[in-house]
């Protein structure tokens, strides 16, 4: 199984630390999140893709690159790179809650523990046209906000029967389908008591590897939205909306698990915020 944590964690988890990020405080983050808010309102122009170098974002001020970037011919890569087909991608990998994760060489004992949830929608292009055949993974923290990676700094508890992993293929209206758990908040160290909203990652390939786009779902009502940089940084405010998912009471099974819905849009004026390579 391909797995993504290492940008989860190097991203987030305080890979590349300002010097002042132990000493900032949340109400010096939320000043400086406002201050830039306002400036943006005042020029009339919201920008729906984050803003490289974001000052409230502590770890993404050395993250960007500063120099032309080293130029490489696509064509050759791609001669490098995996080659995914429909029969490497197992169904039983869209299921995150299942004691025998398909895809690894591990068995687990029992279910996660968390609440259920049932994640769902449709990949498409700027047209509303379905994007078929697609690989699309995830991966995300447990229920008490920690990655199972050797980078993980959180002291939240491990959960033995959760590797935080999955995948599947789109099918024919470009629909993709995972039960999982919901991913508890996680402190990030960009500054004093900084915590993550609850997300969930996605991966989503084109017909090549290098044509990769990374994004993050996340759960409505979360309190954490206003204060956080990474959400912020998006000053738009329908573009940050279309990161929430939205509650869906057809995908919630009975007695089961909540449900909820996410679409995704690759192109075009609409389409959904992805990190972009460098910045990530």
């Amino acid at each position: 199984m391909t797995t993504t944590t290492d940008q989860a964690l190097e991203a987030e988890q305080g890979a590349v630390p300002s010097s002042d990020a132990a000493a900032t405080t949340q109400a010096e983050i939320s000043a400086e999140i406002a201050e830039i808010s306002q400036s943006v309102e005042q020029a009339g122009e919201p920008v729906n893709q984050p803003l490289l170098g974001y000052a409230p974002y502590r770890s993404s001020i050395l993250r960007h690159p500063t120099k032309d970037p080293r130029h490489a011919d696509p064509e050759e890569i791609e001669l490098w790179t995996p080659c995914f087909g429909h029969s490497e991608v197992d169904p039983l990998e869209a299921n995150l809650t299942i004691g025998a994760h398909a895809g690894t060489n591990s068995t687990y004992a029992g279910e996660p523990l968390g609440e259920r949830i049932t994640v769902s929608g449709r990949i498409v292009d700027g047209d509303g046209r379905p994007v078929v055949g697609q690989l699309v993974e995830i991966w995300q923290a447990n229920a008490a906000g920690r990655y199972v990676h050797k980078h993980e700094q959180h002291p939240a508890p491990l959960d033995p029967n959760f590797v935080g992993v999955g995948r599947c293929i789109t099918g024919a209206d470009g629909s993709y389908h995972f039960q999982t758990i919901k991913p508890g908040p996680y402190p990030w160290g960009n500054h004093v008591n900084a915590w993550r909203p609850a997300h969930i990652h996605f991966s989503v390939f084109g017909r090549a590897f290098t044509q990769r786009l990374v994004t993050q779902m996340y759960f409505p009502g979360d309190p954490l939205f206003a204060l956080d940089p990474i959400y912020q940084s998006i000053t738009d405010q329908k573009a940050r909306d279309a990161l929430v998912a939205t509650y869906d009471h057809d995908l919630t099974a009975p007695e089961y698990s909540m449900g909820y819905n996410w679409d995704i849009v690759l192109t075009g004026p609409a389409r959904t915020w992805t990190e972009q390579e460098d910045n990530r």
